[in-house]
């Protein structure tokens, strides 16, 4: 998704911070807004793949701007807010939204919100496969010719990074950023041994994860 984005909208910095991380972590490439005014101004820049919308911002009602929106784009818009009465979700799919997600709600389910959006657009595939590796993108599980790799949630975020990426050498600072939500620790064992055991768990997929010296590693063909 390096040509694509997806745009937050949310004046929450805390919910902000989450949503992006873990958004990143699926090798998601994000933008924020915290006000609509800035969101329309970063609309204007580029078109975004999604829109992820709270409804309550400072600067005015984000389903006004969502029916506003509708007139001239079909770009996927996920409605995020705690406004969660069976009225409120029928106004917000009325005025456009293609899902709707009350506040608080479990990481993993929005993950899998977003995922929806993207595939419904065709931006990305239900799954993604290389050789005998398939994974699936909403649930965040990876098979090897149908057997379950049985992988952490970290470890399933490197190898969808590594899948989208084949071919291309990744940096230690790069992945941590992506995987870990920040930059290279001064010890890197952990993506070491995380490189490791997804070497072990890709055995009979026709693909591994190499390493390229001191530049980093690249996901290829054995």
């Amino acid at each position: 998704m390096d040509n694509n984005y997806l745009l937050l909208v949310e004046d929450d910095k805390n919910v902000q911070a989450s949503n992006k991380r873990i958004l990143e972590r699926r090798g998601y490439k994000v933008r924020q807004a915290y006000t609509l005014a800035e969101a329309k101004a970063i609309i204007g820049e580029e078109a975004p793949s999604a829109i992820v919308l709270d409804i309550m911002l400072p600067d005015g009602n984000g389903l006004d701007f969502l029916r506003q929106f509708r007139k001239t784009s079909n770009i996927p818009v996920l409605v995020l807010t705690a406004m969660d009465t069976s009225d409120d979700v029928i106004c917000g799919i009325s005025a456009g939204g293609d899902n709707y997600l009350t506040k608080p709600y479990d990481l993993d389910i929005f993950v899998a919100q977003v995922a929806a959006l993207l595939r419904r657009s065709q931006l990305i595939p239900e799954t993604l496969s290389a050789g005998l590796l398939k994974l699936d993108t909403t649930s965040g599980m990876a098979f090897v010719n149908g057997e379950d790799m049985l992988l952490s949630k970290k470890e399933y975020s490197l190898l969808q990074l590594f899948v989208q990426h084949p071919d291309k050498t990744m940096n230690a600072d790069y992945l941590f950023e992506k995987v870990w939500g920040h930059g290279m620790p001064l010890d890197t064992s952990a993506l070491r041994n995380m490189v490791y055991k997804l070497r072990k768990k890709l055995e009979g997929s026709g693909y591994t994860v190499s390493s390229e010296r001191s530049e980093g590693y690249v996901f290829e063909l054995e």
